[in-house]
């Protein structure tokens, strides 16, 4: 196995995941793509403003693929020590990415922030809408199992499924981010002890 090739493939993977998750996590500050709710934060769930996707999948995830795409190429970090140094960067990246999965799940679990009607902003699809809940457990009897609930939400319109939409895909990057840098942990771990393949076609050191 070239550990060389494989760290500069996961390292080239990351750069549009850490993309996806940055746009992903600014959509929802726009729910409905209208700008009026980002200027009262209020109106958005603690979820949206934990930035999750900008923070976690997008930031934490762009240095560690720098760095492992790094290591996948001729030069000074395509050694052991770069390969050490990688599973130190991958470790980070696993953290990022598992904020930004505990924070969509938490906001896909949740349910979002909006007017049912009545002039106050609640979140009625979730187990107490006065605080956040960190429950994680979805029954059947769950919204997210119930589209026809979902007109519950009367401003900002279709902000249940603009919000499903986005946490989903969110949790859905951030579980492949999280996946490839434990892979490149393992990746590392042998690219520090075996050394790299890049390495040896660029001569000795």
């Amino acid at each position: 196995m070239c550990t060389g090739k494989c760290a500069k493939c996961i390292g080239t993977s990351l750069y549009p995941l850490a993309g996806c998750c940055i746009v992903a996590n600014i959509l929802l500050l726009f729910p409905n793509f209208e700008v009026e709710y980002v200027q009262d934060t209020a109106k958005l769930t603690p979820e949206i403003l934990y930035l999750g996707g900008i923070f976690g999948g997008g930031i934490l995830i762009l240095f560690p693929a720098i760095h492992i795409h790094a290591t996948g190429n001729r030069g000074c970090c395509a050694n052991r020590c770069g390969m050490f140094l990688s599973v130190l960067f991958a470790a980070l990246g696993v953290l990022g990415s598992a904020y930004c999965v505990i924070t969509s799940s938490l906001g896909l679990a949740n349910g979002p922030l909006c007017d049912v009607g009545t002039g106050n902003w609640t979140r009625p699809f979730s187990s107490d809408s006065t605080k956040l809940n960190l429950n994680f457990s979805i029954s059947e009897e769950n919204y997210l199992f119930h589209s026809e609930m979902w007109d519950m939400c009367k401003e900002p319109k279709d902000v249940v499924l603009f919000n499903v939409v986005l946490f989903a895909l969110l949790i859905g990057f951030g579980v492949i981010e999280l996946v490839l840098c434990l892979f490149q942990m393992v990746n590392g771990l042998f690219g520090c002890i075996c050394g790299t393949c890049v390495k040896r076609r660029a001569g000795p050191v």
